[in-house]
């Protein structure tokens, strides 16, 4: 029986487009897809898709195409943002090169200097709230990790020039299936993303903003991907450069953590959280306070004051790579936030509205795992006595799928069985009559 689409699904719509690089019909998107999908469910998903800006849609009734709206014309810049843009975008001959100015952070007044306008943070704060009572710190973050966790990962890895789909993610983070042909490095910064946000969301509540915080996402983010390990989590002792651009950073550790301490203390004073992000979104980079990896912390501690609030994350979904660092090169090179401004408007509105649609299929009831119900016992339970382990589990739940469910519902009992399979912890293990050893033996080899 076709079935309502999940937010997985409508990311599988948006890689469909991606990856085809033409429009499709309806007819071609409903064939690519993992399950079978009601006609007018896909219509529905797919004009959502539009008014959020993601697709275009061209001809009429059996003419109708669905295209993925390209990088370019995704974010509309403002005019001042596009003129920055061309400027950093010149020859490196041509620009002046500069090193880092203390007085940018020093000169920055919590709740009295604003990155952001009035309107922005008002219109910010009406996007993503999606509670309107109060809640412990990190609630949402928590009900939504397995959404957040691959998100967040694929989008941050992919603005890192990661390779990996985000189907490829998924299957990663899930069972640690890794395609073959990726380079082992591109697994191991999606692995730490996920185990970085994992402790991210665990800090929240209690923790909050704070030198051990950024650390230790310093040192999950880099772990396995540094020349030197000693660094992992570690203010930077050494002079660093960055490609393509004429910016210089600290080269003195002791300012190095005079300067990154004043960051922590500064964004801890900020009283609205959307200020709060973009200013960590900023300065974090600017400062280069780690050998490596330092886009990667600020776009993973920008989202502690998300959190903190209970507003929809910022998973930087769909963010166009070049948008992104022509947005830093401008902090890098002249201290104008004018475009990563924008980026970072645009790219929270997108993940807002992607939230939005999870918030709003939470509770959508599952007919096939009714009829299913049986055969779904007894697959799960094979695959953790068996311990059964990465691409194999997909292969199994694949050959399972083939010998005991009809074939108009194999692609989505399999969709089904792997989400099921990943979604197990010790408190739901019950249900498929499991014993924590066993389960634990299961575990440890992920």
């Amino acid at each position: 029986m076709p079935h309502n689409l999940s937010n997985s699904d409508v990311q599988q719509l948006i890689a469909i487009l991606k990856q085809e690089n033409r429009g499709l019909k309806i007819s071609q998107i409903a064939a690519a897809l993992p399950q079978e999908v009601a006609r007018r469910t896909l219509q529905r998903r797919l004009l959502e898709l539009q008014k959020q800006g993601v697709i275009e849609i061209h001809g009429v009734k059996s003419s109708t195409e669905y295209f993925l709206k390209t990088s370019p014309t995704r974010i509309a810049l403002s005019k001042s943002a596009a003129q920055l843009k061309s400027k950093i975008q010149e020859p490196l001959t041509v620009r002046k090169p500069v090193g880092y100015k203390t007085d940018f952070l020093f000169s920055y007044q919590p709740n009295k200097t604003f990155y952001l306008s009035e309107k922005i943070r008002a219109h910010l704060l009406e996007q993503g709230q999606q509670f309107h009572q109060k809640l412990e710190p990190g609630t949402y973050a928590k009900r939504i990790l397995h959404r957040l966790l691959i998100d967040l990962s694929w989008n941050s890895s992919r603005l890192e020039g990661n390779t990996y789909s985000f189907l490829e993610t998924e299957r990663l983070i899930e069972y640690g299936a890794a395609p073959d042909g990726k380079d082992a490095a591109e697994a191991q910064m999606i692995m730490n993303h996920k185990e970085a946000i994992e402790f991210m969301v665990d800090q929240v509540a209690d923790t909050g903003l704070n030198k051990y915080v950024v650390f230790n996402i310093h040192a999950l983010l880099s772990n396995n991907l540094l020349s030197n390990p000693r660094a992992r989590g570690r203010l930077r002792q050494i002079p660093v450069g960055i490609g393509k651009t004429v910016y210089h950073p600290l080269e003195i550790p002791q300012v190095i953590e005079d300067c990154f301490q004043r960051i922590i203390d500064i964004a801890n004073k900020i009283k609205d959280p959307f200020e709060q992000a973009f200013f960590l979104m900023v300065q974090l980079p600017y400062l280069q306070p780690f050998e490596d990896v330092n886009k990667r912390v600020s776009r993973l501690v920008s989202n502690i004051p998300l959190m903190q609030n209970n507003l929809s994350p910022l998973s930087f979904i769909d963010v166009p790579k070049d948008d992104y660092i022509s947005g830093l090169l401008g902090i890098y090179e002249l201290n104008n936030i004018t475009l990563m401004r924008d980026v970072f408007v645009w790219a929270y509105e997108r993940s807002a509205q992607h939230y939005k649609l999870i918030q709003d299929n939470l509770t959508d009831p599952n007919l096939l795992l009714m009829r299913y119900k049986k055969t779904l016992f007894e697959l799960v339970r094979y695959v953790i006595t068996q311990n059964i382990q990465g691409k194999a589990i997909i292969s199994t739940i694949a050959k399972w799928s083939v010998e005991h469910v009809d074939k108009t519902h194999q692609k989505e009992f399999s969709r089904l069985a792997e989400q099921e399979i990943a979604s197990l912890h010790t408190g739901n293990i019950a249900v498929y009559h499991l014993s924590e050893e066993v389960f634990d033996r299961w575990r440890r080899h992920f």
